[in-house]
């Protein structure tokens, strides 16, 4: 892997327009990825699920070079109906449009980031390869006091260009004082066999608003790793919303640092899988200071062999007094081949809080079943119902109503 690694790494450089500062940075993060290789079991954050394993598993050999330097045309039957939206499109890793069309224009700013290297972090290799084979960067800067009037849809799609291919991407968005967003990740691929490794950043200054909803709806037969962190000032807000279903793997990681007072986290998730599907949701809410509250709520239903975790930590240092978090997972498994991992967490060194933590999982109640029956509905109809009911609790957690109804509609549930 070293010499694909070492030869696909010049060929990127020689399309990029970088100083010979920044190739360093890039040559540092690459051997950094070298040394480490993609995480595996031996790491705590990994010991549910080994990456080197599953690419190993899913795809075989992986080249890690994309020429960005083709356009590819935009297909517009996969844009979302009946939803007013901005949009930004991937295609095969490569922006091919940016379009704030429902927006004041003097209201965001698109600040290109690719010639001055912006290194990311997170103790993880994965980053390392990001950084060392990301070609365009972006900034998506929300001026003070602007609320986006649409929402954006973030379009990720793969064609029969590429196979067997790592895509790296990373967008930095940052929401100036009293400014929201709302953000819509939606994946929809026709090559498959490939890695995609995103890294998204948000800052949050006072009194700003995220709303970050992640679909992975569509089968595929990829391999993802989505890593956000997020940093949120004074009465900020951040909703992130996962729906984990289509793609072979996927794992989720969310990273909030509250660093302002009355400052806000939400994050809920649904995974829904059958087959031999694998995927993971690890999140860390950092409480860094008094009067924070953070709320996560992930609810798992497994058919077949399909196998999910749920890691989720709640950190309070010692100046955040007055703490509330809360953290729960539940998981209905159909049969005996299904798996749910959970590995709750709290570290606290804050004595005036209000933290809990639980996890459950079972399967379908058949006295629930028997009665529906008995009402008239089939046994498949029975089913439905009680997944639905399941799954609809964490959905009326989505504080957006229009994409409320958008990701009932995805899922299928019916009120």
């Amino acid at each position: 892997m070293k010499e694909q690694l070492q030869k696909d790494f010049k060929n990127i450089i020689k399309n990029l327009n970088l100083s010979q500062k920044d190739i360093e940075i890039k040559k540092f993060s690459l051997n950094n990825f070298i040394d480490k290789g993609f995480p595996n079991r031996k790491e705590e954050d990994w010991k549910f699920s080994d990456l080197n394993q599953i690419i190993k598993k899913n795809i075989g050999e992986l080249s890690f070079y994309c020429d960005y330097t083709s356009t590819n045309k935009v297909d517009t039957s996969v844009f979302v109906d009946g939803l007013e939206h901005n949009k930004i499109v991937f295609i095969n890793g490569r922006i091919e449009k940016i379009d704030f069309e429902y927006e004041k224009k003097n209201q965001i700013e698109i600040i290109d980031q690719s010639e001055t290297i912006n290194k990311f972090s997170n103790n993880n290799s994965l980053s390392d390869l990001n950084n060392a084979f990301t070609s365009k960067c972006f900034k998506i800067l929300v001026k003070k006091g602007y609320q986006l009037s649409k929402p954006l849809i973030i379009y990720h799609t793969c064609n029969s260009k590429i196979w067997s291919k790592n895509i790296n991407l990373r967008l930095d968005f940052e929401l100036n004082k009293d400014s929201s967003l709302r953000i819509i990740d939606l994946f929809n691929e026709a090559s498959e066999k490939n890695f995609l490794n995103i890294f998204y950043n948000f800052d949050l200054k006072e009194n700003a608003v995220l709303k970050n909803y992640k679909v992975d709806r569509s089968e595929n037969k990829n391999v993802k790793y989505s890593f956000n962190n997020i940093e949120q000032e004074k009465n900020s807000i951040s909703e992130t919303f996962i729906l984990s279903s289509g793609s072979n793997f996927y794992k989720n990681e969310v990273n909030c640092n509250l660093k302002g007072k009355y400052s806000s986290a939400f994050v809920n998730g649904i995974f829904s899988l059958k087959n031999d599907k694998h995927h993971e949701i690890r999140t860390i809410i950092n409480h860094l200071t008094e009067n924070t509250k953070s709320y996560q709520l992930i609810k798992s239903v497994l058919e077949d062999s399909s196998k999910a975790v749920y890691q989720g930590k709640i950190f309070v240092n010692s100046q955040a007094q007055k703490t509330d978090g809360y953290q729960l997972s539940k998981a209905i498994l159909l049969n005996k081949e299904s798996e749910f991992n959970a590995k709750p967490e709290l570290e606290i060194y804050a004595d005036d809080v209000k933290c809990s933590h639980g996890s459950a999982s079972g399967s379908l109640n058949d006295a629930s079943i028997f009665y529906l029956m008995s009402r008239g509905l089939s046994y498949q109809q029975s089913r439905e119902l009680l997944i639905n009911g399941f799954l609809l609790d964490v959905v009326e957690k989505i504080t957006d109503s229009e994409i409320k109804n958008l990701i009932k509609n995805m899922i299928g549930i019916k009120e």
